[in-house]
C-alpha cells in the first residue's frame, strides 16, 4: 500500500500546488486508517465497502454532537474517487470501485460577506501611507480589489510578475497550474509603484529576495500574515463585517456584475475553471431588488 500512496502522492505533487496535495492527503488518511482496521488493503477494496464507508461517515457527529456537514463529507469522497480513478488508469486495480459513488448534493451558496463599494473604500484608505508598513498595506488592499487574486496567489507574487508601465500583474501557475495576466487599476499601479519606491527597500532589510510583497526582514508574504493585514485595517476602517483577503475576491466580482461586466470576463479575471464558479455571484442584491418593488409594485410607492 506505500508504494502505490507514493505513487498517487507523485501524481499530486506533479498536477497541484502544495497547499492542495496536503488537503488530498490529509481527506484520505481517515479511510486508509479505516481499511487497516478491517484488515483488507487498497487493492481489495470493492464498491460496497466504499458504501459501508460511506454510510458510516454520515454517522460522525462533531464534538458537540453535530452532524459533519454535506460538503466535509463530499470531501472526503471526492479524493477517494480521484484516488482509485488514478490506481485504476496506472493498472494499480483491474476496475474503479469507486466508479458508481454517488456525492452528497450540496447546496450552493452565496458569499456571506461582501463589501460595499463605501466599506471597500473605508478599508483601503486605512493604512498611514506616511510609513513603510502604510504604504505595504495600500498597495496589497489596493492590489486585492483590483484583481480579486486569492491570497496565495498574491503571496507568490514576484517583481517580475508586475508590470507597472502596461498596468498588468500576472499570475504564475495560480490554482490548477494555469497562468494569467490581469488588468491593474490605476490606483492600484500608483499604491504598487510607491511601495516599490519607498516601503520595499526598508521592509527588505538587505536581503535578498524576488517577491513582490514582504513581511518584516524581507520574508516573503504568508497566508496568515496577510489575513491578519485585512482584518486589522478592516477593523481601523470601522467596519464590523468580518473581512478576509477572500472577502475581496467575492466583493471584486460582485461591484463588476453590478458594474454590468460580462460574467466571462470576470470567470477569466478571478480565474475561474468553471462558467459556474463564477455564476453564484449573480445573485440579485436586496438593495437592487427594493428598487424594484418600490418602482413597480402596486403598494410599493
Amino acid at each position: 500500500m506505500c508504494r502505490l500512496l507514493r505513487l498517487y502522492e507523485d501524481h499530486l505533487a506533479v498536477r497541484y500546488a502544495p497547499r492542495t496535495v496536503e488537503h488530498y492527503l490529509g481527506q484520505l488518511r481517515p479511510f486508509l486508517t479505516w481499511i487497516e482496521e478491517r484488515g483488507f488493503r487498497l487493492t481489495e477494496v470493492k464498491p460496497r465497502d466504499l458504501l459501508t464507508y460511506q454510510t458510516e461517515l454520515f454517522a460522525f457527529r462533531r464534538a458537540d454532537g453535530r452532524p459533519y456537514s454535506a460538503a466535509y463529507q463530499a470531501n472526503r469522497l471526492v479524493v477517494l474517487k480521484h484516488l482509485f480513478r488514478f490506481l485504476y488508469r496506472a493498472g494499480a486495480i483491474l476496475y474503479d470501485p469507486a466508479a458508481d459513488l454517488e456525492l452528497p448534493r450540496l447546496e450552493k451558496r452565496l458569499p456571506r460577506v461582501v463589501l460595499t463599494v463605501a466599506e471597500a473604500k473605508r478599508v483601503i484608505e486605512a493604512p498611514d501611507t506616511k510609513t513603510p508598513h502604510g504604504l505595504r498595506d495600500r498597495a496589497i488592499l489596493e492590489t486585492l480589489y483590483a484583481t480579486g487574486i486569492r491570497v496565495s496567489e498574491l503571496g507568490n507574487l514576484t517583481l517580475y510578475d508586475v508590470d507597472t508601465e502596461e498596468r498588468v500583474l500576472r499570475i504564475v501557475l495560480g490554482k490548477g497550474r494555469k497562468d494569467r495576466n490581469v488588468p491593474l487599476t490605476r490606483a492600484a499601479t500608483a499604491a504598487i509603484e510607491s511601495y516599490l519606491a519607498k516601503a520595499r527597500p526598508k521592509l527588505q532589510a538587505g536581503r535578498k529576495t524576488r517577491f513582490l510583497f514582504l513581511q518584516d526582514r524581507g520574508g516573503k508574504l504568508d497566508r496568515g500574515t496577510a489575513a491578519r493585514i485585512v482584518s486589522r485595517r478592516a477593523a481601523e476602517a470601522g467596519i464590523k463585517k468580518h473581512v478576509t483577503p477572500h472577502t475581496f475576491r467575492h466583493t471584486v466580482a460582485t461591484h463588476l456584475l453590478k458594474g454590468r461586466a460580462d460574467i466571462r470576463h470576470i470567470q477569466a479575471l478571478l480565474g475561474h475553471a468553471s462558467l459556474a464558479t463564477t455564476q453564484r455571484y449573480t445573485r440579485v442584491e436586496v438593495s437592487d431588488l427594493r428598487q424594484v418593488v418600490e418602482r413597480a409594485h402596486p403598494r410599493g410607492r
